[in-house]
């Protein structure tokens, strides 16, 4: 066993690959290391390029530490904006759906959140169509009860949950193609393709779940989804399109845009 690294080492190693902030890092690094051996790989790791989370192991999302693998999305604190106006849509005993879930953030903070605002009775199903978020998922999400799918955004889901979806949180990838290789190193190399790249304007994907997502959602019902600013005009005629009323709401704190779809009552 080699002699542990002191938290000053790592940061020197970690600020002369280039990351911003060293110091945060390195205190994370130390903590969720269980040996110095895996501290020092850890660093290494993280020098090379790799995101922070997929070396930690977790990311912090909603005041939760949730469980994120090597390939996985990693979820953006920005994402926490969209699970905060879902939360104030709940209603009481809700079906929840996290569609294209990724780790399944979304749905687990959603759902803890829930349990804060007293709705202890819900159901929570999640969907993607990458095997190995579907397994990182599962670690998220069927501790609280909920049941994670693997396919193509609606179609693994039970046909029982058609018409029945109070909250349908759809996290779609909206990158242009054209865009993705200004995006930075980590979720470029190390994030996969199909949870990033929305097509040619990025909304490639949303417009089909906005296609499907009034015959799931309930009468009240309510599809939540964040997007680029420059991408609202189009992303607001996809909802619609599909049937649905879009409001668009903002957070400068959270730099962040999201749309809701509520399915007519």
């Amino acid at each position: 066993m080699q002699k542990p690294l002191t938290e000053p080492a790592i940061v020197t190693r970690l600020r002369a690959a280039g990351c911003v902030f060293a110091e945060d890092e390195a205190r994370l690094i130390l903590s969720t290391a269980r040996t110095p051996d895996d501290a020092s790989a850890m660093v290494e790791r993280r020098a090379a390029g790799l995101p922070l989370e997929h070396v930690l192991g977790w990311a912090e999302f909603c005041g939760l530490r949730i469980a994120v693998d090597p390939g996985v999305f990693v979820p953006r604190r920005r994402t926490e904006f969209l699970v905060r106006e879902a939360a104030c849509l709940v209603p009481p005993r809700p079906v929840v759906v996290d569609l294209c879930c990724g780790s399944g953030a979304m749905g687990a903070a959603l759902v803890s959140l829930c349990r804060l605002q007293g709705v202890d009775e819900f159901a929570l199903h999640a969907a993607d169509v990458e095997p190995a978020a579907v397994r990182c998922a599962r670690r998220n999400v069927a501790p609280l009860g909920g049941r994670v799918h693997e396919g193509d955004l609606f179609e693994p889901l039970p046909d029982a949950l058609r018409g029945r979806v109070d909250v349908l949180l759809a996290n779609v990838p909206y990158v242009p193609t054209g865009d993705l290789a200004t995006m930075p190193p980590e979720a470029r190399d190390h994030e996969p393709r199909v949870a990033l790249d929305g097509g040619a304007d990025g909304l490639d994907v949303l417009r089909r779940v906005t296609a499907e997502a009034p015959e799931w959602l309930v009468p009240g019902g309510h599809l939540l989804f964040e997007t680029s600013e420059r991408q609202v005009p189009d992303a607001v005629a996809a909802v619609e399109r599909g049937g649905l009323a879009a409001t668009v709401t903002t957070s400068e704190e959270f730099h962040a845009t999201v749309v809701i779809g509520a399915n007519p009552v």
